[in-house]
């Protein structure tokens, strides 16, 4: 299976003004959704609700997309978002069901939230072509918006005290392949914290094939089949001159039954409500910071066709 991997994508605030004035399909650059739409699945990280209903929960920023966010999903090719993150649950349990309710409407599946607490730990099943993967959503905050026995809401885990019973359960869910998505640690940071490595490597042990995380909003180093932190691939954030968060990449996995074959990246520049592929000194930029990333853990990269290909030590 060849899986296209992304990380958060807010289309809520000013994406989802430029929604009001402009059509879905142009979120994305025409050259990049064809780029996308020739893997298997692509999966990324919901990182707000779909609704028009809620009401803001107390806290400095809170992301809720309009139903039209949706068809800017299926121009991309989305098969899977997870939605085990800090901004699923912003406007509370009833735009969190309507999100639940645009995706399934649109054929798009999710991991990491659910009407109770099985649902939102339970993994999504992908098939293509006979080929299984299951697809795991877990965040370690916002602890407000974890999912009860009878309550909606996210897949919540304390990663900082280890990887509990029940992810590692998922985790080995019987299938071809196993994809873990953690939203894990701080915002803004260059690396992953000690925390994550350790939960990084239990769940490797547990039965993961692969694991992609998210929130830092900037991409970090990759070892062991472990990408620490996608990045960025849609939003309207302010821009950090130093970590670049508007630089970021759309991975691209090739899967064989229990193993990572290959693994590549396309550099990409996030523009305010817009994403393209990135050129030039942008794309300069992402090959240094991605291969001194990866150096850091014994990683190494080398380019084939303008794409950043992954060699693990």
């Amino acid at each position: 299976m060849r899986l296209a991997l992304a990380g958060d994508t807010m289309l809520g605030r000013s994406v989802a003004e430029t929604l009001g004035r402009r059509p879905p399909e142009a979120l994305v650059d025409p050259e990049l959704v064809e780029i996308a739409r020739d893997a298997d699945l692509f999966v990324l990280n919901l990182e707000c609700c779909i609704s028009e209903r809620g009401t803001p929960a107390a806290k400095t920023f809170t992301f809720r997309a309009p139903p039209a966010a949706v068809e800017t999903l299926v121009h991309l090719g989305v098969g899977c978002v997870t939605l085990a993150n800090n901004h699923a649950g912003d406007y509370g349990t009833d735009a969190l069901l309507d999100t639940f309710h645009h995706l399934h409407a649109a054929g798009i599946a999710w991991a990491g939230a659910g009407a109770n607490l099985e649902e939102a730990r339970k993994p999504a099943l992908l098939e293509r072509d006979g080929f299984r993967l299951a697809v795991v959503g877990v965040a370690d905050h916002a602890r407000e918006f974890a999912a009860e026995d009878e309550r909606p809401g996210i897949a919540y885990a304390d990663l900082e005290q280890g990887v509990p019973d029940w992810l590692e359960d998922a985790t080995r869910r019987e299938s071809d392949a196993t994809l873990v998505a953690p939203h894990w640690g701080p915002n803004m940071t260059s690396a992953p914290l000690p925390y994550m490595r350790a939960a990084a490597r239990r769940l490797r042990e547990a039965g993961a094939t692969l694991v992609a995380g998210h929130s830092a909003h900037v991409f970090h180093g990759i070892e062991d089949s472990v990408l620490y932190d996608v990045g960025d691939f849609l939003d309207d954030y302010a821009i950090d001159p130093l970590l670049r968060n508007d630089l970021g990449l759309l991975f691209f996995a090739e899967l064989g039954r229990g193993e990572l074959r290959r693994l590549e990246a396309v550099p990409l520049k996030l523009e305010y409500t817009r994403t393209r592929l990135a050129g030039g000194e942008d794309a300069a930029w992402i090959r240094r910071r991605l291969r001194d990333a990866c150096a850091a853990f014994g990683t190494e990269l080398r380019e084939d066709g303008g794409r950043l290909v992954i060699v693990s030590s």
